[in-house]
């Protein structure tokens, strides 16, 4: 399972961790989940439909979506 914990302005709140399951499904948690085990680091800048992300393992890429959202997140990638 794969697990993000982000901590910024634009999701449902301040501090939260994503759950990311074998099957595909997702699962939101408010605050921070454990245990965790650190693989990376990132930013995320969401303005309009483009993304700026940061990645200490994957390093810099921008994406385009389909949703307009204004974010600024700081992540944390393990499992």
């Amino acid at each position: 399972m794969k697990k993000y914990i982000e901590i910024g302005v634009g999701n449902t709140w301040f501090i939260r961790t994503e759950l990311e399951h074998e099957d595909g499904t997702e699962t939101e948690i408010k605050g921070i989940y454990s245990p965790f085990q650190l693989k990376s680091i990132y930013i995320r800048v969401w303005f309009g439909k483009r993304v700026f992300i940061m990645d200490t393992r994957e390093g810099m890429k921008l994406a385009k979506k389909d949703k307009k959202k204004y974010k600024l997140i700081l992540g944390f990638y393990g499992i």
